[in-house]
C-alpha cells in the first residue's frame, strides 16, 4: 500500500464506525465534478472556506452590538466558532460525521451583511425595492460559496454543506428537526425560490442530520452568549431572566449550553432526528422571547437605526451609479469588482454586484464607506 492510499484510509477510518443516519464522505456530492485529494469531501469543504479572505472578515463582523469599545463582546467569528463546537459535541455523543457538521457550522453565517441582522434588514429593503428579491444571510450565504467567492467561480463546496448553509435559520426554533432528503436539483430549486417567497424558506429542512445538529446548535450558541454580553454591557441583569427559564437550563451562558447539549443528546440518541424535550424546547422558547424583548429590541438607538438605514441606501445608490459608469477608480471596482471574473460579470446584474458587494463588507468598512459617501 503506497502512502497516498493509506493517508485516505486513515482519514476514512472512523467513518467505519459512524451511525447508520450518519452521512458519509462518500455520500458527498458537489456542483460541478471535482478532483478531491488525500482529504474526505466534507474536510476538504472546511479548508477551502477558512483559507479565504471572507472567512477572516468575520473577525470584524457583528453578533448583536456593533461599535462597542469592549473586546470581550462576541463577534460573528466567535459565534461561529461557539456553533461549531457545540455541534460537534452533539455530533460526536450522536456518532455523526463531525465533518460535515463543523463545515456548515464554520460557513453557516458567511452571507451576513455588516451590523448583523439589523444590515440584514435594511439591505433586504433594498433588494426588495431594486431587484424585486428577498435578501436573507442564509440564502446569501449560498449564493457567496457557489456564486461570489474565488473570483465569481465558487468555491465548488458540496451540496450537503450548501443545503446546510441554506437551512440552518437560527431564528426559526422547533421541538424536532428530522431531515429531508433531497437532489442537487432539488436543493438548488430550493435556493432560487428563495428570493420570491422568503417565509417558505424559513421552513426548509436540512437534507442530513448534520445539518439539524447545526440548525439547533446555533440558537445554543447565541441565546446564552447574549446574555453574557448584555450583562457585560450593563444592558440587563441576570436576575431579570424569569425563574421557568434559569431552573430548567440556568442562567448562565455555561449552564444554559450544557444543559441544551444534554437533553438532546438523551432525546436523539440512535434517533432519526434531533429532538428536545417539552419542558427544555419551553424554556429555550420562553428565553428566545426574553432576549428579543430586553436585548435585541434595544441593541441599537433609533438615531442609529436611521443613520445606517440611510447610509447603507447611499452607498448602494452610490456603487451602482459607479458600476453604470464604469468608475475604475472607485472602492467597489478597486475592491471588488475587478477581480472578478468574466462570467461573473456577465450574468450578474449590477444592482446585485452592490448588493454582494455590501454584504461581505465588515462592520468597520461599511462604516468607513458611508461616512465618505
Amino acid at each position: 500500500m503506497d502512502y497516498i492510499t493509506e493517508a485516505k484510509n486513515n482519514f476514512l477510518n472512523k467513518e467505519k464506525e459512524l451511525s447508520v443516519y450518519a452521512t458519509k464522505s462518500s455520500d458527498a456530492i458537489r456542483l460541478h465534478e471535482d478532483d478531491e485529494d488525500i482529504r474526505p469531501a466534507f474536510f476538504h469543504d472546511i479548508d477551502r472556506m477558512i483559507h479565504t479572505s471572507s472567512y477572516s472578515r468575520y473577525l470584524d463582523k457583528t453578533q448583536v452590538y456593533s461599535f462597542k469599545e469592549n473586546d470581550h463582546i462576541t463577534k460573528r467569528m466567535i459565534h461561529v466558532q461557539l456553533v461549531s463546537k457545540i455541534a460537534r459535541t452533539i455530533g460526536r455523543a450522536l456518532n455523526l460525521n463531525e465533518d460535515l457538521i463543523e463545515a456548515i457550522a464554520l460557513g453557516h453565517d458567511i452571507g451576513h451583511t455588516p451590523l448583523g441582522h439589523l444590515g440584514e434588514k435594511y439591505l433586504d429593503e433594498i433588494t426588495r425595492r431594486e431587484l424585486g428579491e428577498y435578501f436573507a444571510h442564509n440564502i446569501q450565504g449560498v449564493r457567496h460559496y457557489a456564486f461570489v467567492e474565488n473570483e465569481g467561480k465558487g468555491l465548488n463546496l458540496s451540496i450537503q454543506v450548501l443545503d446546510g448553509i441554506m437551512c440552518h435559520n437560527g431564528e426559526m426554533l422547533d421541538p424536532i428537526y428530522k431531515p429531508m432528503s433531497k437532489t442537487k436539483e432539488e436543493v438548488l430549486r430550493e435556493f432560487e425560490e428563495s428570493y420570491v417567497d422568503i417565509e417558505k424558506s424559513k421552513k426548509y429542512s436540512p437534507m442530513t442530520l448534520e445539518g439539524c445538529v447545526v440548525r439547533i446548535s446555533d440558537i445554543i450558541g447565541y441565546i446564552g452568549r447574549d446574555i453574557e454580553d448584555a450583562i457585560t454591557l450593563g444592558k440587563i441583569k441576570r436576575e431579570d431572566i424569569p425563574k421557568e427559564i434559569t431552573e430548567v437550563i440556568g442562567s448562565t451562558n455555561k449552564e444554559i449550553v450544557n444543559s441544551i447539549i444534554m437533553d438532546i443528546i438523551r432525546e436523539s440518541m440512535d434517533k432519526p432526528y434531533i429532538k428536545m424535550s417539552e419542558k427544555v424546547f419551553i424554556a429555550l422558547t420562553t428565553l428566545k422571547k426574553f432576549n428579543y424583548e430586553h436585548i435585541y429590541a434595544y441593541s441599537y438607538t433609533e438615531e442609529e437605526r436611521e443613520y445606517y438605514r440611510n447610509g447603507m441606501n447611499k452607498i448602494f445608490n452610490k456603487y451602482v451609479k459607479e458600476l453604470e459608469n464604469k468608475d475604475i477608480n472607485s472602492h467597489i471596482y478597486k475592491y471588488f469588482y475587478n477581480d472578478l471574473s468574466e462570467d461573473y460579470k456577465n450574468n450578474t446584474n449590477i444592482k446585485r454586484v452592490a448588493a454582494d458587494y455590501i454584504a461581505g463588507m465588515t462592520d468597520d468598512f461599511f462604516h468607513k464607506e458611508i461616512e465618505t459617501c
